[in-house]
């Protein structure tokens, strides 16, 4: 098949199957990109999947951009940007002309409330999936402990924790080296 549109197809797939944002299409974007269709190894993915999340915009579109940009260059950063964005449109398109007519049904309210906790259980997932993946030694333990903690206790920008992340990560590989 043409690489622009199996870039197309496979990302407007996990468009249309991913419910509940970014983290929730961890699991499926893992499967795609790196299990059947190699286009990304699981730290590459990782890498790219932490960068869409501290770059602005939406993960999903992020992520999809660096991974068609990697596999087809800029055309296919945009091909498959536009695959992972085409179903949500067509959806809330749909969704959005006729949700003011039955928001008010307990049955529409009540698929909500279960689709939320559906999502809740989704992202916890993805964030298993990460912690196994990002928290492998003391070193990125405490980078996590002290995130969690700050993100818990203070109004802090999400950026100013990446960026003291990212300095701590240099500087706890910094003096390890040194130690050596």
């Amino acid at each position: 098949m043409n690489k622009f549109a199996d870039l197309f197809l496979t990302f407007a797939r996990i468009g249309g199957l991913t419910f509940g944002g970014g983290y929730a299409m961890l699991p499926i974007l893992q499967r795609e990109v790196v299990e059947k269709r190699g286009w990304a190894s699981e730290e590459e993915l990782m890498d790219y999947y932490a960068i869409g999340q501290c770059t602005p915009g939406i993960i999903a579109v992020n992520t999809a951009t660096f991974i068609g940009q990697r596999t087809a260059g800029i055309a296919g950063g945009i091909i498959a940007t536009l695959g992972v964005v085409f179903p949500s449109l067509i959806i809330i398109s749909v969704i959005a002309a006729f949700i003011q007519n039955f928001a008010d049904l307990a049955v529409v309210q009540n698929a909500f409330a279960g689709i939320r906790v559906c999502v809740c259980v989704l992202i916890f997932n993805a964030v298993m999936k990460l912690w196994k993946k990002s928290v492998i030694d003391r070193k990125t333990l405490a980078i996590f402990i002290v995130v969690m903690m700050g993100s818990v206790l203070t109004d802090l920008s999400p950026i100013v924790f990446v960026i003291l992340a990212a300095a701590a990560g240099i500087f706890l590989q910094n003096k390890e080296v040194q130690a050596k």
